[in-house]
């Protein structure tokens, strides 16, 4: 069944896009992330314009958000005060974010920086992922213990003014470094619709040094409210978000993610990194090439929204 998309200006398979809702929503629960940067790359495959599958699909990023934190909620997985903290650091960032991609499409430079950033940002982050989580994988299959970091936590993250304690996450530390990187992760979250999870929960685990129990947990709950700011902003501002799409993709995530979070517990955490890496510098990658892909009609006037 083919519909049409308003913002957009083009028809797409119903039940297509819906599943494509679900298999992300799927991979995003498995791997507790938001799943926005593996959306971008392949509705952009599926001729949607850079510029408005980032947007439109940060609907899809939200659903499936929701639907997991909820679950890592009940088994009191999150840190809500750090969580918080986190969202408010993003809340800015996004503002700022979309006020770049703003005047990048007004430049008509928007879908040129879209593929720049994942090319360059999830190729170099799943190369990392990739070699550390196929070591670790390699001395686990070789009976040996898993290799301890050099230092518990950074000597400069408590040389910091402005500390905060974090019971949850077993933390006393300034609130410099959490609003930092959520401030990152709101300016990603405005120029490439994703929710920050591939960058967030590294950050958490090697620079925060927070407790493994609550870190997925937390993530998602910050993805959550930056999300949800960022798509508003991007409606109002760029009119970007196809309603439409989005609420397509929102419907099949909140069904992929929850069958993914039931299938999370059947992997052991050496393969889903594994897996995780692959996917992100294969997404990275996929969205690199139509920058060298000559596109099939090369002379399109698209309207721009001041």
């Amino acid at each position: 069944m083919e519909l049409y998309l308003p913002i957009a200006e083009m028809s797409v398979n119903v039940w297509l896009m819906a599943g494509l809702g679900v298999v992300v929503g799927f991979l995003s629960g498995l791997f507790g992330v938001g799943g926005g940067f593996l959306m971008a790359p392949v509705l952009v495959a599926l001729g949607i314009p850079p510029s408005i599958a980032v947007a439109s699909q940060a609907g899809h990023v939200l659903a499936t958000s929701t639907s997991s934190v909820l679950s890592y909620g009940r088994e009191a997985n999150v840190d809500m005060r750090m969580g918080t903290l986190m969202a408010g650091g993003g809340i800015v960032g996004a503002i700022a974010g979309v006020e770049v991609f703003r005047i990048l499409r007004l430049l008509g430079q928007a879908d040129l920086m879209v593929a720049l950033l994942y090319l360059l940002l999830l190729g170099a982050i799943g190369g990392l992922m990739l070699n550390e989580s196929l070591r670790a994988l390699l001395r686990t299959k070789q009976g040996l213990p898993p290799e301890r970091p050099k230092s518990k936590r950074p000597v400069w993250l408590y040389s910091l003014p402005y500390k905060m304690r974090f019971p949850r996450s077993g933390l006393y530390i300034s609130v410099i470094p959490p609003l930092a990187i959520g401030f990152t992760v709101g300016i990603l979250a405005a120029l490439m619709g994703v929710g920050g999870g591939f960058l967030i929960v590294p950050a958490m685990i090697y620079l925060l040094r927070m407790k493994a129990s609550v870190v997925v947990g937390t993530s998602l709950y910050q993805i959550v409210i930056t999300t949800l700011v960022t798509m508003i902003l991007q409606a109002v501002r760029n009119h970007t978000v196809d309603g439409v799409l989005a609420f397509i993709l929102l419907i099949g995530g909140v069904v992929g993610g929850q069958l993914g979070i039931r299938a999370a517990t059947r992997f052991r955490a050496e393969q889903l990194r594994v897996i995780l890496a692959v996917i992100i510098l294969m997404a990275g990658l996929q969205m690199g090439l139509t920058l060298f892909v000559p596109p099939e009609d090369p002379f399109i006037l698209a309207p721009t929204n001041g």
